[in-house]
């Protein structure tokens, strides 16, 4: 079976199930096209919650030591299980679930909108041609950041708010997911919602493009080596994190500018206080930080890929076979 397509009925079976990556939602086989958005988006919910610890561990980790010289700034946070130990100690178990609920917005309303742009693109015969696929996958993630984009930055405020012993970046000190809401707006209007979507959108359409070009053969070379068999749910995990390297490599960098440019503080008109735009945060992060600078929070970005798409697909098929019966 192509990947990206399913059967008509997917089989009882999870072992026989041919998943298609994360990014590349599937034919709607049985389910009305708006049914399957609304279960596509709450699959990705599902794992949003599984998987958000290690999003709380990455946005601490790629900022800390913003803007300085590497081994000049102390380093509350020092790799991805020691820095989920030091977030455990400063606040707690809770700590690790900071912004869940600004994640689970985003990831709805990411998710709902990146599948409905690629069902539509699908229906056009837009996916049929060479890199199709691809393409169809980038700017439907594109449009979908741009949607979800008000969530992501909440999400990385309240994600970064800590204790002063352990604070990295700019502390927004919001109360509550409602209240950053509030405030954002009060302060800056509907524009100010939106600051730092400049850095959201390569990140996802470079992050769907990516993994959809590398996801199918990953899995398959995977199986060519028969080191699981192929449709089972450990070929699936496998292929997952061994795309999840290209991945991991090609976005990291967009995923720090982009934290960079949420969280940054900014002046009563909006303006950044650090960062000017897209291209002066790379600029500023390489020179100052060095280019690892970009690739800071790379473990905790691969570690959550290859979990987080499995178990989109897995919330996503008992979702869907839970409607077809």
């Amino acid at each position: 079976m192509a990947a990206g397509t399913l059967a008509p009925r997917p089989p009882d079976s999870l072992q026989e199930f041919q998943y298609p990556p994360q990014n590349s939602p599937p034919s709607t086989g049985g389910v009305p096209p708006a049914t399957d958005l609304v279960l596509g988006a709450t699959a990705g919910c599902l794992a949003c919650f599984l998987t958000n610890p290690l999003e709380v561990v990455k946005t601490r980790l790629q900022l800390q030591g913003e803007l300085q010289p590497p081994g000049t700034y102390p380093r509350p946070y020092r790799g991805v299980l020691r820095a989920a130990v030091a977030v455990c100690r400063a606040d707690g178990l809770r700590g690790l679930q900071k912004g869940l609920a600004a994640g689970l917005l985003y990831q709805g309303l990411m998710n709902g909108v990146r599948f409905y742009c690629y069902s539509h693109a699908e229906d056009a015969g837009w996916t049929g041609y060479p890199g199709g696929t691809v393409a169809a996958g980038a700017v439907a993630g594109a449009v979908g950041a741009i949607v979800g984009s008000p969530a992501y930055l909440v999400k990385t405020h309240l994600q970064a708010q800590t204790l002063s012993a352990m604070a990295v970046g700019h502390q927004h000190n919001h109360e509550s997911i409602s209240g950053a809401f509030k405030s954002i707006y009060q302060q800056h209007g509907v524009v100010g919602l939106w600051r730092g979507v400049t850095g959201a959108v390569p990140r996802v359409a470079v992050g769907s493009a990516v993994q959809l070009a590398t996801f199918a053969s990953a899995k398959d070379w995977v199986c060519e080596r028969q080191w699981f068999r192929k449709g089972s749910w450990a070929a699936v995990l496998a292929g997952g994190m061994v795309s999840g390297v290209a991945v991991a490599v090609t976005m990291t960098p967009f995923d720090t500018i982009s934290t960079r440019l949420y969280n940054q503080p900014v002046d009563a008109d909006g303006t950044g206080k650090l960062y000017r735009g897209f291209l002066d945060c790379i600029l500023q992060i390489s020179s100052k930080e060095g280019l690892l600078g970009l690739y800071k929070g790379l473990g905790a970005v691969y570690l959550r890929l290859g979990p987080h798409t499995v178990l989109s697909l897995f919330f996503w098929d008992k979702l869907r076979n839970m409607v077809q019966h």
